[in-house]
């Protein structure tokens, strides 16, 4: 069985990650972050989705970005927004994603993996620039020019199968694969107890895809419903 590190949030999209890495035929080691985000109750979600997965093996690995702030999930002085807005959004967190995938990258030359899942989307998120196909190509090449596996000619390839996918057909694939959504949490501002608030961008999208996808929404949101 081939080895692979997959970057698992707790959230929607990352749980389907996991769900087509296995499906794949890898063995898959789960890896999440506790990196100062406001909502670090994801990663309890984090964790009982790689459980019901069947993950080989799952680290959560503190590194604390948040000081640098710039991002309102990571900084409590900025406002997680609750309408739609306009370019780059405020939850964009600095480099998050290469910072992430340099740690996915450093295990899985230690594992002996060769590939790196990550749940990025350029539908739903294209104000994004590390969830770009070219961010995800250029990612690939440093990974290759800069191991003493690619040097070896033991080339690592970094896979992102949700990169083209509407939030419906993402949520379709993931129930497809026998995926427990209820298991999952994708808010950027959830209370204490893990209940989504339902009104910023993240609960939007989910709500709105498992509308579209015709798919009865698990979340628990604060207000009993998602805000249209």
């Amino acid at each position: 069985m081939p080895r692979a590190v997959v970057l698992l949030s707790g959230g929607l999209d990352s749980a389907t990650v996991l769900a087509i890495a296995r499906e794949r035929g890898c063995e898959c080691y789960g890896l999440s972050f506790d990196y100062g985000q406001r909502h670090r109750i994801e990663l309890d979600a984090a964790q009982r989705v790689a459980a019901s997965l069947g993950a080989a093996a799952h680290r959560v690995v503190s590194l604390d970005i948040g000081w640098m702030g710039g991002s309102a999930l990571t900084d409590t002085r900025l406002n997680v927004p609750h309408q739609p807005s306009e370019g780059i959004p405020i939850t964009y967190v600095p480099a998050r994603n290469t910072i992430f995938l340099s740690v996915a990258l450093g295990w899985a030359e230690v594992l002996n993996a060769r590939d790196i899942f990550i749940g990025v989307n350029a539908v739903d998120y294209a104000g994004y620039p590390d969830c770009r196909p070219e961010f995800i190509q250029a990612f690939q090449n440093l990974a290759n020019l800069g191991t003493r596996a690619g040097l070896e000619g033991h080339g690592f390839r970094v896979h992102a199968p949700l990169i083209n996918l509407s939030k419906a057909e993402i949520i379709a694939t993931g129930v497809r694969l026998g995926v427990d959504y209820a298991l999952t949490l994708s808010c950027y501002e959830p209370d204490a107890a893990g209940r989504a608030c339902g009104t910023c961008d993240s609960c939007r999208l989910r709500a709105q895809g498992f509308a579209v996808a015709g798919i009865p929404d698990p979340t628990p949101y604060v207000s009993g419903r998602p805000s249209d």
